[in-house]
């Protein structure tokens, strides 16, 4: 493998930086809005199986005492 030379090397990374695409304000916005509904869903969907489970493990307990 080649060598390359300190000179080179931060030309070749000031060549790579110019090709960066960064998202527009609105894409950034819109990227952060879904996360927070996509992060709101997920955690409903999470505290009903938690829920669920919750209830059910309780019921199997109450059976368990009854006998």
């Amino acid at each position: 493998m080649a060598k390359t030379s300190p000179v080179e090397f931060v030309k070749q990374v000031q060549a790579e930086t110019k090709k960066i695409v960064w998202p527009s304000r609105r894409e950034t916005i819109m990227t952060g809005v879904m996360v927070m509904i996509m992060t709101t869903l997920l955690g409903v969907f999470f505290f009903g199986v938690d829920a669920f489970f919750d209830a059910l493990v309780r019921f199997l307990l109450s059976l368990a005492t009854k006998g």
